[in-house]
């Protein structure tokens, strides 16, 4: 990511020491792979599986699902280790309907402890995944987890989903206090669809026409295996990683749905693509070479209003933006590279769009797309400030200076209260709050051009603030707030609020 000038004299100038030195806070960082890495668009885009149910009622899908080790074929010629759902990076993806319950049983045969997060989802508080609800290895005699309000198990949990919420490409992953990050990095996560009747009357493109894509970087071992800075590798005692990347691991490798650069054959009609950063710290400037529009349809929180066009998209860790791409201007043969405008070397790439056929397009794009209803800030009873920054002293991520402390609470929403917060922060963190969608109001002083929609993750630069109007409804109980910079929440950058 690059920044103007404006913004690194701002963000120098945040850190000026007593002696008036400059000390800059931690930055994202590169971490090199040491084994050779391929030239881009040499594979195929992996197609990502769709879990079955194990068992099917009136009103609910009950799924199996197992994290485990595994081994995939990442690199040419090199089996990397991996840990998944079911096996496989990414995991499984969940299809879920509006209103139907879903029943996940998730057994943990992983040497750690794990926790599962519906990113996006408006979960009851024993099934949202907080980060000291650990399901524990079967061989785990105890847990060294000091929150007397966690709700532990041993082997496996039921995770139940209401699914009483708007369609929306939601997704899961690890969740787990203090070693989000580099479990997320051996790939402790997947796609969660949910899908309605209302979305699937406009006659969107579906099908094999309809692809999920989710975009993370990694870097590898000379020997194939993930490469990460951990204090401890294990995973077990010491969370953390080097100093050099307090900041946020960068991978020098560009994976789409767990295949480095691929391609893929398209048809020149319209094509829906449910994109998702699932990076620790990579943000993304997507935008096609030759410079065909993203038409943006939806955000974290379901359908747009109407389409929107955009000629590139920025979207920070855990965002999902919506898109159609209408490929009828690209003549059979061409080829169409979607790039990183905000990357360099191979991260400035993604993969590559090969138009290989004619065919005639069944699809549509309406120019309404759903019924979308805002609050109005003048009805909010209540105003929070909220700082995320670095803390010099403490050398940690913090919230209005505190660390994470799963005792303390940082704010008490009553139940369906409406709620104005402040978010402001010294560097780059996409802010992320459970159990709710919002509103934004403002992104430093204006209207954000990514912000559109309802969402749950907003994408702050450095020394930017926003304002977003929050109902807390749903469940009452307790949840967090965070970056999702994984590097920065691991360290702290974490926060409770529990709707009484």
């Amino acid at each position: 990511m690059t920044y103007s000038r404006r913004e690194i004299l701002r963000y120098a100038g945040l850190a000026v020491l007593e002696t008036g030195c400059i000390r800059p806070r931690p930055e994202s960082r590169v971490l090199p792979s040491l084994a050779p890495l391929p030239g881009p668009f040499q594979v195929p885009l992996p197609i990502l599986p769709t879990l079955k149910p194990v068992r099917v009622e009136s009103n609910a899908d009950f799924y199996d699902v197992t994290a485990r080790e595994s081994r995939a074929r990442i690199l040419p010629g090199m089996d990397t280790a991996i840990w998944g759902y079911n096996g496989i990076f990414p995991g499984p993806t969940i299809e879920a309907r509006v209103g139907r319950r879903v029943s996940i049983r998730l057994r943990n045969m992983l040497p750690v402890p794990i926790v599962n997060h519906l990113h996006g989802g408006r979960t009851a508080p024993d099934h949202d995944g907080y980060p000291t609800d650990l399901i524990l290895p079967a061989s785990f005699s105890h847990s060294q987890m000091s929150d007397p309000l966690a709700k532990i198990t041993h082997d496996s949990r039921e995770y139940i989903y209401a699914n009483l919420q708007r369609a929306a490409t939601l997704w899961y992953h690890d969740h787990r206090m203090d070693f989000t990050a580099p479990q997320m990095w051996r790939g402790l996560a997947g796609f969660y669809i949910l899908r309605d009747p209302d979305e699937e009357r406009l006659n969107l493109p579906r099908g094999d026409k309809e692809i999920a894509l989710s975009i993370c970087d990694r870097s590898f071992e000379a020997d194939g295996s993930f490469r990460y800075p951990s204090l401890d590798p294990s995973l077990i005692k010491t969370p953390g990683v080097d100093a050099a990347y307090m900041g946020g691991v960068l991978g020098d490798v560009i994976l789409v749905n767990g295949a480095p650069w691929p391609r893929l054959e398209v048809s020149n009609v319209k094509y829906r693509f449910r994109i998702l950063n699932a990076s620790n710290a990579r943000r993304y400037d997507l935008e096609f070479d030759n410079s065909l529009p993203l038409v943006q349809i939806g955000s974290d929180g379901g359908l747009l209003a109407a389409p929107l066009r955009q000629r590139a998209i920025r979207i920070a860790p855990s965002e999902r933006f919506d898109v159609v791409v209408d490929f009828s201007r690209c003549r059979p043969g061409s080829k169409v590279t979607l790039v990183n405008r905000g990357g360099e070397g191979p991260a400035a790439l993604v993969m590559r769009f090969d138009v290989v056929r004619s065919e005639r397009d069944e699809s549509d794009l309406p120019a309404r797309l759903a019924e979308v209803s805002f609050e109005k800030p003048e009805d909010a009873t209540v105003t929070r400030v909220l700082d995320f920054s670095y803390q010099r002293a403490a050398h940690s991520w913090r919230i209005n200076g505190q660390p994470f402390d799963p005792s303390r609470m940082d704010a008490r929403p009553r139940l369906d209260a409406l709620e104005i917060w402040r978010l402001q922060t010294d560097f780059s963190h996409p802010l992320h709050l459970h159990l709710v969608h919002f509103q934004v109001l403002g992104h430093s002083g204006r209207p954000g051009p990514y912000d559109t929609g309802w969402k749950d993750t907003i994408n702050l630069g450095p020394g930017e603030a926003a304002n977003i109007l929050v109902r807390f409804t749903g469940y009452r109980g307790r949840y967090v707030f965070h970056c999702h910079n994984l590097e920065h929440e691991d360290m702290s950058m974490m926060g409770n609020f529990e709707v009484v």
